[in-house]
């Protein structure tokens, strides 16, 4: 036995299958991790982008048609446009509020707000990382 265990210290062939075995979890929680990271900025730069495209179409229209758009009419339009093409948000973890202001802050002008919330799934539930909730607000103005 005095002459077999010298021989084992000195042996290195698994050595690299166990330092991965060891490593391994690790790497893939980072590479996870950086994946869930990205697919939040992803879903928080497409609220403001969508909440942008509302508040332009919001003004555009009103001043081509003559007349303001509802705040239902908006929440539709959201929606339409959040679950199409270029954002693709799903549509089950999209929320869409738009409520107009009692005390717009210019006399003439019709004040909304919008307020997208969506929940991101989590990628790493396996290790108890829960979903995320991204919320982004802005104002809508409306002039005739």
């Amino acid at each position: 036995m005095k002459r077999l265990f010298p021989k084992l210290v000195r042996r290195c062939d698994g050595a690299v299958a166990v330092e991965f075995a060891l490593i391994a979890p690790f790497l893939l929680g980072v590479m996870l991790g950086v994946f869930q990271v990205g697919i939040g900025m992803q879903n928080y730069n497409a609220l403001r982008a969508i909440s942008a495209d509302t508040a332009r179409y919001a003004m555009v229209d009103a001043q081509k048609s003559g007349t303001r758009k509802t705040d239902e009419e908006l929440e539709t339009w959201v929606r339409t446009r959040a679950t199409g093409a270029p954002y693709s948000l799903l549509a089950a973890n999209l929320t869409v509020d738009v409520t107009t202001d009692a005390t717009p802050r210019i006399a003439t002008v019709a004040e909304k707000s919008i307020t997208l919330t969506y929940t991101v799934d989590s990628v790493l539930s396996l290790i108890g990382v829960d979903d995320v909730t991204i919320t982004f607000t802005r104002p809508i103005f409306q002039v005739l």
